[in-house]
């Protein structure tokens, strides 16, 4: 589904989901009031990556936020067909890094009843051509980067062409050999893995080495305390 322009597609995606008949990907060329975690704002110049996953899952929320995971290995595979490899790394939750900035980000809205996922939304926002300015992120936030400003060119059409595909290649190792091959392949380009970073979460702080993520996908910290798994938080380095 392709939208000269929409509110947001996370929006987009909650209205057609009681509908819709299976997977779908809704991508929009612009976006009057997209959002990233926790409500802030998300900007998307002309010219940028916005697209959100529409997917019946079925199952247990916590199985179906796995594939935030899933989704960042897929983008980092398609920024890659642009960019070297080596500049890109996986920051955890569900963001994309190049160079050391934020070049895109992931955000997950699921809905359900009875304790189970329904539909799960797999909102993706990608700045190829252009980046928000410093002062159009929160304080603390990584600097924002884009795509065009490495060198590299690719149309938001092309760029889901090959993330769709790559997600899909995702989905159906996750399927059949389930979390873990993903979860080293997050792994291997993670962010500050083995370094001493910081996770604030809506009520603590908490300082240490990251040391993994888990078979749940929880972010591992050795902190002075001992071993620390956190569900949910903001990550600073």
């Amino acid at each position: 589904m392709l939208l000269d322009e929409v509110d947001s597609t996370m929006a987009q995606a909650r209205r057609i989901a009681p509908t819709a008949a299976g997977h779908i990907w809704i991508m929009a060329k612009r976006q009057t009031a997209a959002h990233g975690r926790r409500g802030r704002p998300w900007a998307a110049p002309d010219g940028n990556f916005a697209a959100t996953l529409l997917l019946r899952v079925g199952g247990d929320p916590a199985r179906a936020a796995l594939r935030s995971f899933l989704m960042a290995v897929a983008l980092r595979q398609t920024l890659a067909m642009s960019v070297a490899g080596d500049r890109l790394a996986n920051k955890w939750p569900n963001d994309v890094l190049l160079a050391g900035g934020k070049v895109a980000g992931i955000l997950l809205e699921s809905n359900g009843q009875g304790g189970q996922v329904d539909f799960l939304s797999i909102g993706v926002g990608v700045n190829l051509a252009a980046a928000p300015a410093p002062d159009q992120v929160e304080a603390g936030a990584f600097r924002p980067t884009a795509l065009a400003d490495h060198g590299a060119s690719v149309s938001p059409q092309d760029f889901l062409f090959w993330l769709a595909s790559h997600f899909a290649d995702q989905e159906r190792q996750f399927r059949e050999f389930g979390f873990d091959p993903i979860r080293r392949s997050w792994l291997a380009h993670a962010a500050r893995l083995g370094e001493v970073i910081t996770a604030r979460t809506m009520r603590d702080e908490m300082t240490g080495t990251f040391d993994t993520v888990d078979a749940d996908g929880n972010l591992v910290l050795l902190t002075a305390s001992g071993r620390t798994a956190i569900a949910a938080a903001d990550v600073y380095f």
